[in-house]
């Protein structure tokens, strides 16, 4: 009888250490309902938008559900991602669906490796952080940045298709205030302030404005979804054409030092929805500072290891 008082004592105190140390392992469904697929209608952004409503810590599993034959996910370099290259990946799994723990901190990057897949947004990057508590939010801008399209590319039909400026833009902070810069050449290229629908089906006939002298210094004065492309022919079609999200606002949005406001000529006055104010000109400047990707959720069963043996000699 003392043997089993004892025995339910030392489960007891078990039992609340594990509570105070343990937190579940999640699973994440990648693409949820969708699975691990080419995205619908190709969507770039797809498993970019799903990542982002995620957290992810150590100990969490990611379930890629795909059919086996037809589809596979392979854990890449940064690089790699970028390029959707799939020659040397860090692992590869072709049987689905594939269970995959992610056991470090920082990011991971996958990809689908048959055909074009990759290109056609099969392809998930994701920050795995070390503690479910509280993530210390980054201190707001208060002043507005230039960033610079594309960087040294500059504002250009892009080798690798629409990517290279999702690659741009991902992970990147805009706010009301801050300026884009697009660098182009005159006469050969434009850019232009489109609507989603327009900027989905490459409609550019009735732009909300119209930018022809390089550089164009376009002011973002509203939070929200932008669009820019360029009119000139099948330049959107073969992914000259940039989407980006402005959040919050900063202490005022005059151009910075260096960049005139002499006015190009657009084909319609923005109307009060449209991004873009008055251009400008002048010399390109690095882009700002980017924002974390998103994080998550750690499991706790090392104290269950631990104290199970100690339990054990105990009893006897």
């Amino acid at each position: 009888m003392a043997r089993m008082i004892r025995l339910a004592i030392l489960a007891f105190a078990l039992f609340g250490a594990l509570a105070q140390t343990t937190v579940a392992v999640t699973t994440h469904v990648v693409g949820d309902s969708t699975g691990w697929v080419v995205p619908p209608s190709d969507d770039p952004l797809f498993y970019a938008v799903w990542a982002a409503k995620q957290t992810f810590f150590i100990g969490d599993i990611l379930l890629f559900n795909f059919t086996t034959g037809s589809q596979d996910v392979a854990r890449v370099s940064k690089e790699a991602f970028f390029l959707c290259n799939s020659t040397n990946p860090i692992f590869l799994e072709k049987t689905g669906p594939a269970k995959i723990t992610l056991n470090s901190t920082g990011e991971f990057y996958f990809i689908g490796t048959f055909d074009n897949n990759c290109f056609k947004g099969q392809r998930l990057a994701i920050n795995v952080t070390t503690s479910p508590g509280p993530t210390p939010s980054p201190t707001p801008r208060t002043k507005p940045e230039n960033f610079t399209v594309g960087d040294e590319l500059g504002w250009v039909v892009p080798p690798l298709g629409e990517i290279a400026y999702i690659t741009w833009a991902y992970n990147k902070t805009f706010i009301v205030g801050d300026h884009l810069v697009f660098n182009f050449h005159n006469k050969t290229d434009d850019v232009a302030v489109v609507s989603k629908e327009a900027y989905d089906s490459c409609n550019t006939s009735t732009p909300m404005a119209l930018y022809n002298s390089s550089p164009a210094v376009i002011n973002l004065t509203r939070t929200g979804e932008h669009y820019f492309t360029s009119t000139y022919d099948y330049r959107c079609d073969l992914g000259q054409k940039l989407a980006i999200n402005v959040t919050g606002s900063s202490t005022g949005s005059t151009p910075p030092s260096g960049y005139g406001s002499s006015p190009s000529p657009s084909t319609a006055k923005p109307p009060a929805s449209s991004q873009a104010s008055g251009p400008g000109t002048g010399s390109p400047v690095a882009p700002g500072p980017s924002n974390a990707a998103p994080n998550s959720r750690i499991s706790g069963g090392y104290m269950f290891i631990v104290l199970l043996p100690m339990a054990m000699g105990f009893l006897h």
